[in-house]
């Protein structure tokens, strides 16, 4: 299927790395122009090249995002050398440390940081990027969540949180942006297998005494901690080619939708 997005100018933020770089080099491969965004220079330089070997092409935007004065340098570099946005991936984001925190552990400077890291990062990016799309009369907006925002664990409750809050921002853009062209929508992947998850998981599975390779100790953990439907834990392409789905032209009937894509692994119906 042609998802016409040659032509389109798309930043993903958080794509030097993990799911981001993902879904930055399916969008290159669909025909759109990237802008690759990280925090460090060298590992965003080396997706640009990978896409660019790849024939196609991308460009390198460098900034914190959790700071309004990083959040501007990335928005600048954008619209400086493509002259606009078409697609916005709020992709950045996540948790820092390898801890896994219980609800007492977590302070409250803490939570402020991960919703500067999560949440606020996001309304940055919108505000900068999206009133040029209304303005052009057409674009996307998908904001990564994740599982955990609709059914949260114990742990990390500053981090389900804030990605419920990026959930709930889509939906309220999406009614701010009715009749423009420009559609927002969610993704929450499930457990995904990523390099961190697999250092995570192994590291996990050492802890607790676990034997076998590490498709033995991924598949214990999932039956034991995140069961899903398929029996496996995803691909960062399973996740990237629903957000290539989500921003193309032909979606454009979705806006304020939230894609589960985990394999099953939520059992509500919303």
């Amino acid at each position: 299927m042609d998802l016409q997005l040659e032509g389109k100018r798309a930043l993903v933020t958080g794509s030097s790395a993990g799911l981001g770089e993902g879904i930055a080099k399916v969008l290159a491969r669909e025909g759109a122009t990237l802008v690759v965004h990280g925090r460090n220079a060298d590992r965003g330089q080396a997706v640009a090249a990978d896409i660019q070997q790849a024939g196609g092409k991308a460009i390198v935007a460098i900034g914190d995002l959790a700071t309004n004065q990083g959040a501007q340098a990335v928005a600048d570099a954008a619209l400086g050398q493509l002259g606009g946005i078409d697609i916005l991936v709020n992709n950045a984001g996540g948790y820092e440390g390898n801890e896994v925190p219980g609800w007492f552990d977590v302070t409250p400077e803490k939570w402020v940081e991960t919703f500067q890291l999560n949440t606020v990062s996001t309304a940055r990016m919108v505000q900068a990027l999206v009133p040029g799309m209304k303005e052009r009369g057409w674009g996307r907006v998908v904001n990564i969540s994740t599982g955990g925002a609709m059914e949260p664990v114990p742990q990390q409750p500053d981090y389900c949180a804030s990605k419920a809050a990026v959930a709930n921002l889509t939906m309220s853009l999406a009614r701010e942006l009715a009749n423009s062209g420009v559609t927002v929508n969610t993704v929450s992947p499930g457990v995904m297998r990523t390099e961190r998850f697999k250092e995570w998981v192994g590291g996990i599975g050492q802890a607790m005494g676990w034997e076998g390779d590490l498709a033995t100790v991924e598949a214990r953990f999932l039956k034991e901690f995140f069961p899903n439907t398929v029996g496996h834990a995803g691909s960062i392409d399973d996740i990237a080619n629903a957000v290539a789905f989500l921003v193309s032209p032909i979606s454009g009937f979705i806006t304020g939708a939230n894609l589960r894509v985990d394999g099953g692994q939520l059992r509500g119906l919303n």
